[in-house]
């Protein structure tokens, strides 16, 4: 025994295993509250981890900010080459319709398919008893809106306008069911310039969610995603609006004509604020404007 307690190193070895056991059984006792050596030791260690991590925090937000400036420095660099493409289109543009006022100067032609003066509007019901069909907006004739006027989102093409009252006009969408409700359009060829299929735009395939245009002649060679806009030619609808582009394209039932398919370029299920298109050009009772006449009650009331 004597010569046991002499050993001092195992002695404190075992003095050490026993506080040890002591304070993890003390901490074991009680997990929602730390003890004092926890405490401190995590106080510590806090410290320590302080004065490291401001250091790194301050070296790595160095290092972004100068990726962040190599970043922005090269989208700049992106951005003024496309902001000088862009103002080499607008002074193409530019001359264009200077020499396009000139050319029409000389042919003594002062009408333009594609120019219409927008009159802003906001839609503010839907029709009860048709809701995928009309709209009713806050724009009437004191406004300058008239009966067959173009209805259009920043997307594309909408419908036109059926009923006028002094204040309110009623609008029919192109997902009518109104077979009498026809679109003059054209179908821009991706591979020339010079090569358009004309046809109309004559139902709406409420399945599909998609437009059904007929009557293209079978001569003309469509692809799938080509765009669709309005002709200009029914005597209603401004040139140029965007409606859609092509996602099927097959015969009508007898093979005569082709039909195709085409994906409305704006939405008809939810509309906020449209243009209602004053067209400039002298517009008569063409293949845009036939059998659609507003009825009364039409305009939701």
């Amino acid at each position: 025994m004597p010569r046991f307690f002499s050993n001092k190193r195992l002695i404190l070895l075992l003095v050490g295993v026993i506080v040890l056991v002591a304070l993890i059984s003390f901490t074991l006792r009680d997990r929602h509250n730390a003890s004092l050596p926890e405490r401190i030791v995590k106080d510590v260690v806090g410290f320590g981890q302080t004065i490291f991590s401001k250091p790194t925090h301050f070296i790595t937000g160095v290092i972004g900010n100068v990726d962040g400036i190599l970043n922005t420095y090269e989208e700049n660099k992106i951005l003024k080459e496309r902001l000088n493409e862009y103002a080499s289109v607008q002074a193409e543009l530019t001359e264009v319709r200077i020499e396009n006022k000139e050319l029409r100067e000389i042919i003594g032609k002062q009408e333009d398919l594609n120019a219409y003066q927008p009159i802003h509007a906001t839609v503010i019901s839907r029709n009860p008893d048709q809701w995928e069909e009309k709209i009713i907006l806050d724009k009437g004739s004191k406004h300058g809106v008239k009966q067959n006027m173009a209805v259009i989102t920043s997307r594309g093409l909408i419908g036109k306008v059926v009923v006028v009252t002094d204040f309110y006009s009623t609008v029919e969408l192109l997902s009518t069911e109104n077979r009498n409700f026809r679109v003059s359009a054209v179908i821009r060829s991706k591979e020339a310039d010079d090569q358009s299929a004309f046809g109309l735009i004559e139902g709406f395939d409420r399945e599909r969610g998609e437009l059904i245009m007929r009557r293209i002649d079978t001569d003309y060679e469509i692809q799938i995603g080509e765009k669709v806009i309005s002709s200009g030619l029914g005597g209603i609808f401004p040139k140029g609006l965007p409606i859609g582009e092509v996602t099927e394209v097959s015969t009508d039932d007898y093979g005569l004509t082709k039909m195709v398919y085409i994906r409305p370029a704006a939405q008809f299920s939810m509309l906020d604020h449209v243009i209602i298109t004053q067209r400039t050009s002298v517009t008569v009772e063409g293949t845009d404007g036939n059998g659609t006449v507003g009825t009364e009650g039409e305009d939701g009331s």
